[in-house]
């Protein structure tokens, strides 16, 4: 509870400082454009809500540049909260009954493919979810546990990733849209050695077993 809230509080404060919004909002849902074919008669038209009438009449090029917003468009995109909050679920229901477990992977899972798919997030929004998700554990998880040198090692690891994530979406991505292959992956080996370094580390702080108390053997009357 204490790493849902915590999450809850700073992602807004993030989004104050890095306003984007997903796929949806910026470029719609295309959906007046196949009225014709009637595939989705019941979706709202794109330009009631998006922040820009763009694709696929007019498809996006040359620099990104800042779009005006709205008053009711939400900018809640980096972190993803959703994928967050998702990922604490599935952290803290690891220990759980079968069931529990089997609820908080269909939850994660969902959750990364209901984001994706209705176009509220972009994949990048999603790995930086898991990164803050996981940074913000550790860190309540080493006050716990105490900040030794793991302890501050991972969090300092996570929070520098963290932060190299927002720098590189704000200023490198004409080039990571240029060079998908070589940028994707990386992003993805940066939010795989996050997830490594915490289940590492925080292996070693859960508790030893205690072996079970052996009773001292009774003495032995001695044969005359």
């Amino acid at each position: 509870m204490r790493t849902f809230l915590t999450t809850g509080l700073l992602g807004p404060a993030i989004y104050m400082i890095y306003p984007v919004v997903g796929p949806v909002f910026a470029y719609g849902t295309g959906s007046e454009y196949w009225a014709a074919a009637n595939l989705w008669p019941e979706a709202p038209p794109t330009g009631q809500w998006a922040v820009g009438d763009l694709w696929p009449v007019t498809p996006p090029a040359g620099a990104p540049h800042p779009m005006p917003f709205d008053e009711f468009t939400p900018r809640n995109c980096m972190p993803s909260l959703h994928t967050a909050w998702a990922t604490v679920i599935y952290i803290h229901s690891r220990k759980a009954p079968r069931i529990l477990r089997f609820a908080g992977t269909f939850w994660l899972i969902a959750t990364l493919a209901a984001t994706l798919g209705f176009g509220y997030h972009y994949g990048a929004d999603l790995v930086a979810g898991v990164v803050f998700a996981l940074t913000v554990e550790a860190a309540l998880r080493a006050q716990a546990h105490g900040w030794d040198r793991s302890a501050t090692q991972l969090v300092a690891y996570g929070a520098t990733v963290f932060a190299a994530l927002l720098v590189s979406y704000r200023y490198l991505s004409t080039e990571m849209a240029e060079h998908p292959w070589l940028y994707g992956p990386l992003l993805l080996l940066a939010m795989a050695s996050v997830i490594y370094g915490y289940v590492r580390t925080t292996k070693h702080w859960e508790p030893k077993p205690t072996p079970a108390h052996q009773p001292k053997p009774r003495p032995q009357p001695e044969l005359v």
